[in-house]
């Protein structure tokens, strides 16, 4: 049994670690750029490490934060679904990362881990994790989306027969453009409130999450990397961008949960693409390979 202070030290140990592995991954693939820190303080209480690597060879931008902070009061986007966590001072510690590659046939990714604990006076603490992973290509292989979604399905399934199901299917459901009426991408995983079975088992599946992370992805990267694209595929690719900026900036919980919270807005605001365009009433040519990425975003079995 883990001491409940020794619970928040654990996390904080793990994800800080798993930021350096991921790091270490990506600029021994992108083989040019390194990643620059950005050390930070947060007025009330606790910081970060955020780590940008820019225009790489295979890396356009990649972006990756680990933080803890605290505070005396849960913003409302922590609490609009547990309204008994309102006045608990908190504490949040996670990884979060957005890579954005250079070549339009190497998926945009994002994954995020996080715990959280909630605390009052007089009162047994609160702590749950969250986190996930997800893929966002712009010009889809049936491979490559059943290769991410294989890996996403090892990865839960020491944890129960239905664990992958019901986290692929809240992936669909919460990475949804409802404005667009289609999927951000081709999905993953997504879990939060994630407090049943105890603390340990809970962190176990967390760690298995991020452990998971570079064995979806980085197979993807090897394999497209180094595809011949033009113009065209460029310009798709930075149009497609947009769709992304679109969920982060209107419905993202995390987002949301960062600049309420007080957080730093450079960090919080990472996950944007470094170029991005937006093009009113586009429609793609009958056919054509940009026409198809639609049969990819709705919820489909992989």
């Amino acid at each position: 049994m883990i001491e409940a202070s020794s619970r928040l030290p654990l996390v904080e140990t793990y994800l800080a670690g798993l930021q350096d592995r991921i790091c270490a991954a990506v600029e021994s693939a992108d083989g040019s750029a390194r990643f620059r820190e950005d050390l930070w303080r947060r007025g009330e209480g606790g910081g970060g490490r955020t780590r940008i690597l820019s225009a790489g060879n295979v890396f356009e931008q990649a972006g990756i934060g680990f933080s803890k902070v605290s505070g005396s009061t849960l913003p409302p986007s922590a609490t609009q679904h547990r309204p008994e966590l309102a006045g608990r001072n908190w504490t949040a510690t996670g990884v979060s990362l957005v890579f954005h590659p250079l070549n339009p046939y190497v998926p945009t990714t994002h994954m995020n881990v996080r715990f959280f604990e909630a605390q009052a006076e007089g009162k047994e603490s609160v702590w749950w994790f969250g986190g996930g992973f997800d893929l966002t290509p712009f010009y889809p292989f049936e491979e490559d989306v059943r290769h991410w979604h294989s890996v996403a399905k090892r990865v839960c399934e020491s944890f129960g027969e239905d664990v992958y199901g019901r986290y692929k299917k809240w992936c669909d459901d919460y990475f949804f453009i409802k404005h667009r009426n289609e999927t951000r991408g081709v999905g993953g995983l997504f879990f939060d409130d994630l407090h049943e079975g105890g603390f340990e088992r809970c962190f176990a599946l967390l760690r298995s999450v991020g452990d998971g992370f570079l064995d979806a992805y980085m197979p993807i990267v090897e394999r497209r990397r180094n595809a011949s694209y033009a113009e065209r595929e460029r310009e798709f690719q930075l149009y497609r961008r947009g769709r992304y900026v679109e969920f982060n900036l209107v419905y993202d919980r995390g987002t949301l949960f960062g600049l309420q919270s007080g957080g730093r807005t450079e960090s919080i605001l990472m996950s944007l693409p470094p170029r991005v365009r937006f093009e009113y009433a586009y429609t793609p040519e009958a056919g054509s390979a940009e026409e198809r990425l639609s049969d990819y975003l709705k919820p489909r079995e992989w």
